[in-house]
């Protein structure tokens, strides 16, 4: 009988190799000397929805979302899904 995967073990997957690998690229360009490589490991492309504050009278909450997605961090989202199709 076939293992049934879960759509939830892959998105947490997929956000651990993000992290992961964000973290790993940073570590690495911080670890570099000035140059060409240690540019590539630290660039990154910053987007996402800023603070948004809603008032409900009672209580007020703020929401946002921001992701910094760098070449360490695509990396790390393959290796997630190369590790799921084997899980």
């Amino acid at each position: 009988m076939a293992r049934q995967k879960s759509i939830g073990v892959l998105v947490v997957m997929v956000i651990l190799g993000m992290i992961l690998g964000t973290a790993v690229g940073e570590g690495i360009g911080h670890l570099l000397p000035d140059g060409v490589v240690k540019d590539f490991f630290l660039s990154a492309v910053k987007t996402g929805l800023g603070p948004t504050t809603i008032d409900l009278v009672a209580f007020t909450f703020t929401l946002g979302f921001s992701l910094k997605i760098n070449v360490m961090a695509v990396l790390g989202v393959v290796f997630a899904t190369y590790l799921f199709r084997w899980y």
